[in-house]
């Protein structure tokens, strides 16, 4: 998730309205899939809002956020001074393309809206590094919008990929059976896709 455009409060605390609306969709499948215990690397947490919601309702999980972008890092810290939680230390700066990552085995690995804002290299960078640190049959969760077969599920989704591509040719939302394909090369197997509100999907892979 982009830290631009965002609201600023006087605290530092960066916020995109679209974190509040879709945290609680994401959170209810998070709690069914996600271990009880455990690592759980996010990797572009943006403004810090989805990993403080997430880390006050599974408390049991240990929550690791990081960002490349300085002006994100330094909102999740705003975040997490306000929340004061005891199982999320400060947010890491990860660039998914310098592998191998510098983390610590990792049970789990969760990462919103990424992958159709940055170049296809990302992507496949994302599954490498998370091939290298989840153990196995660790999950790795993406969530964002996608294409289906070649379609796009709403005409939103068709204008909004076309604006991306605008902005950068390289951006531009995935399509699933690509990302899945890319996935097996790596050493996943797709285990879950749901419908999410807002013609988004989640999507689930479990480490071979």
């Amino acid at each position: 998730m982009r830290c631009e455009p965002a609201d600023a409060l006087p605290d530092g605390r960066l916020v995109v309205s679209s974190a509040d609306r879709n945290r609680g969709p994401i959170l209810k499948v998070l709690e069914r899939v996600l271990p009880k215990t455990g690592l759980v690397l996010e990797v572009a947490s943006g403004t810090g809002q989805h990993v403080v919601h997430f880390a006050q309702a599974l408390k049991g999980l240990s929550w690791q956020p990081t960002d490349m972008d300085a002006a994100c890092r330094r909102s999740i810290s705003a975040w997490l001074a306000t929340a004061e939680l005891a199982n999320v230390p400060q947010p890491l700066d990860l660039d998914v393309r310098a592998l191998p990552w510098r983390v610590p085995t990792l049970d789990a690995i969760v990462c919103l809206n990424l992958i159709h804002i940055a170049p296809w290299s990302v992507a496949t960078a994302l599954f490498a590094g998370a091939g290298l640190a989840l153990r196995e049959t660790g999950l790795l969760y993406l969530y964002g919008p996608y294409s289906v077969q070649g379609r796009h599920t709403a005409p939103s989704n068709a204008a909004f990929d076309s604006a991306l591509r605008a902005e950068n040719p390289e951006w531009g939302l995935r399509d699933l059976k690509e990302v899945e394909s890319l996935a097996k090369d790596q050493g996943f197997d797709l285990a879950e896709t749901i419908e999410m509100p807002a013609n988004n999907f989640s999507v689930l892979f479990r480490k071979r």
